[in-house]
């Protein structure tokens, strides 16, 4: 009985149940991570559009810039320091949500192992995501080739 309780200590799934609910959750986890570094590369990109844009424009110039939801006017000697100090931030905290998915991945290619875990596919389930793809393609209109003028 005294070894049961150590294996429920330690977080061991019990029956397959488990397993298969602590890897959907590992794997929700793994997209969670994917999603925030998509979202953080477009504000990298964002940055670095204003950095752009900015750079060449006189120093004393005025500009806005959005601080917590206020709209604030600055120079463009105050603003551009600022932007590259935030896009140079972002891009650490992408590194190290990189670094964080890939400790992620090798922890379910482990627990892949450890529970022999295969992930399969049915032919049913592919067709379906073909016919997904088509029905969005579907919803794209477009004018008339002639146009009316």
């Amino acid at each position: 009985m005294a070894s049961s309780r150590a294996e429920g200590d330690s977080q061991e799934p019990i029956n397959e149940q488990a397993v298969a609910n602590k890897f959907a959750a590992m794997r929700s986890e793994l997209n969670q991570i994917y999603s925030k570094i998509t979202e953080l590369e477009m504000d990298v990109s964002e940055h670095s559009l204003v950095i752009n844009a900015i750079q060449p424009l006189d120093p004393s110039r005025r500009c806005f810039r959005m601080i917590g939801g206020v709209l604030v006017e600055r120079t463009i000697k105050e603003v551009l320091p600022a932007v590259q100090r935030n896009k140079e931030g972002i891009e650490e905290v992408i590194t190290r949500l990189n670094e964080a998915l890939e400790r992620k991945k090798k922890e379910i290619s482990d627990f892949e192992a450890k529970y022999k875990i295969r992930i399969r596919k049915n032919d049913g389930e592919e067709k379906e995501d073909g016919a997904r793809k088509e029905g969005t393609a579907q919803g794209v209109l477009v004018g008339p080739a002639g146009g009316s003028e």
